[in-house]
């Protein structure tokens, strides 16, 4: 067991890695000395990622490189760094530096100071970002914050600082669709808000397009809260409301003896009432994907390589360390060989006798 361990999820982020390389060791020997490991993990990166992490791991022992057997997404790539580590604090990170590592020193002295179990960093300000991420961001968390019933920080993303037994809670939770800071939220223990301002990406573009967003709003949404369900009880009560006020119109005229125009009125309601039904069918139908996936009891992710570190494998939970030897091809003669020996030992088989007989 050491002192800390850093996770760093990361997919094709090869201008990144020499940097992130020296500012986390830079961070951590002057936080806990040399008592640290990384845990860097490649997240099915298409470039050069893991060729680095593999030669850093071959150069740093106090570096794990976890190779995944495919791209998985970033909350189970950081799940299956959790998983892996071995420190009694874990500090979560994401690989572009736009959370600088050097505060790792302060934030363990405000867990110390505060007995706290976690420190989650709060954005006071978001460097390089567009106007459009800013604002969707800022809607997001505080939706988010009135639609769940677990007290989730605003403007938190997942860089933070837990403790081991915050995190053995966290990984007790085998969810597939995971909100890693929501569930942090979930688990309690005293948790307290840590300032800072937030850098410009170090190099490359950003790994989360406006599609992962959405779907990273949803898992989001839908794993710490019932609301959306609670749409179609209210879209349900206020059809009704308006179809008692059409009728009510309808009557009215009726009794006066007025024709009531029709096909167009009857239209926008069909339609209207159509697309509702199609929206809550839509929110029923996430829901219950969820459970089909949970239902299924998958491992959260696969690891194929490990480099550098000891026993980085031993300790999983929620996934699988595939083993390290490769199949090994059969030999042409030795194939054949089988194939000639096959029915040498078995008893002699009886004719059958004529249907005469």
């Amino acid at each position: 067991m050491t002192l800390l361990s850093i996770v760093v999820p990361c997919f094709n982020e090869e201008e990144c890695l020499a940097a992130l390389h020296a500012r986390l060791t830079g961070a951590a020997r002057a936080a806990v000395g040399d008592d640290y490991e990384l845990v860097l993990v490649n997240d099915g990166s298409t470039d050069r990622s893991w060729d680095l992490m593999h030669g850093l791991a071959a150069s740093d022992p106090r570096l794990v490189a976890v190779n995944l057997s495919r791209n998985h997404g970033h909350q189970l790539a950081l799940t299956a760094g959790l998983d892996l580590c071995h420190g009694d604090l874990v500090l979560i990170i994401d690989a572009d530096l736009q959370d600088p590592p050097e505060l790792l020193a302060e934030m363990m002295l405000a867990m110390e100071r505060e007995q706290a179990d976690v420190v989650y960093g709060v954005r006071t300000q978001r460097t390089g970002e567009t106007p459009f991420k800013r604002a969707t961001a800022h809607a997001f968390y505080r939706m988010l914050a009135r639609a769940t019933e677990v007290d989730i920080p605003v403007d938190a993303g997942d860089f933070r600082l837990i403790s081991r037994r915050a995190l053995d809670a966290l990984l007790a939770m085998p969810e597939q669709a995971r909100f890693i800071r929501g569930m942090v939220a979930w688990i309690g223990f005293r948790q307290v808000p840590f300032p800072y301002k937030r850098d410009e990406r170090f190099a490359g573009t950003t790994k989360y397009p406006l599609r992962k967003m959405i779907r990273f709003a949803l898992d989001a949404l839908t794993g710490f809260s019932s609301a959306p369900l609670k749409l179609a009880s209210h879209a349900g009560l206020w059809l009704a409301v308006g179809s008692l006020l059409v009728m009510a119109y309808i009557l009215a005229g009726w009794l006066s003896g007025r024709a009531i125009p029709g096909w167009t009125s009857l239209m926008l309601v069909v339609v209207v009432i159509g697309a509702v039904q199609m929206f809550v069918l839509g929110l029923m139908g996430e829901y219950i994907g969820r459970l089909y996936s949970q239902a299924k009891q998958r491992p959260l992710y696969i690891v194929q390589d490990i480099a550098g570190g000891e026993g980085a494998a031993g300790g999983h939970r929620l996934g699988i360390v595939a083993s390290a030897k490769r199949p090994v091809a059969v030999k042409p003669e030795g194939h054949q060989r089988r194939q000639r020996d096959v029915g040498k030992n078995r008893p002699p088989v009886r004719s059958a006798k004529p249907l005469d007989q």
